[in-house]
């Protein structure tokens, strides 16, 4: 008869789970900024008078850059949260995700200024 030993769990982290509260505090504060800076895109449709612009494009665009900062945020929640269940590390997870939220502005802003026609 083999006897196994008996499973130790991770120990908690304290510092983790600190410094990842934090991020994520901070991640939200930047989702919340740049979704703001993201309603500044309808001012793509400025020259649309002159212009035969694609409202479509404009209109995705921003959407993009309002709502995907926050889809970024909810993905590192969750991610942070069950790392830190599981007793792994889970700080790099915000740090990760934070150039991802300022990059859906420069997504957003690329979508909106293709429904603009140049010249």
């Amino acid at each position: 008869m083999t006897t196994y030993p008996a499973r130790t769990r991770r120990p908690v982290r304290v510092w983790d789970i600190v410094v990842s509260s934090i991020l994520l505090v901070l991640l939200a504060l930047l989702a919340a900024v740049m979704s703001f800076f993201g309603f500044f895109l309808a001012m793509a449709s400025d020259p649309c008078g002159v212009r035969d612009c694609s409202s479509e494009l404009i209109g995705a665009g921003l959407i993009t850059a309002v709502a995907l900062p926050w889809v970024f945020l909810l993905a590192a929640a969750v991610v942070t949260i069950l790392l830190l269940v599981l007793r792994r590390l889970a700080f790099w997870v915000p740090l990760a995700a934070a150039p991802l939220v300022v990059a859906s502005w420069f997504l957003g802003a690329f979508i909106a200024a293709a429904g603009v026609p140049t010249g």
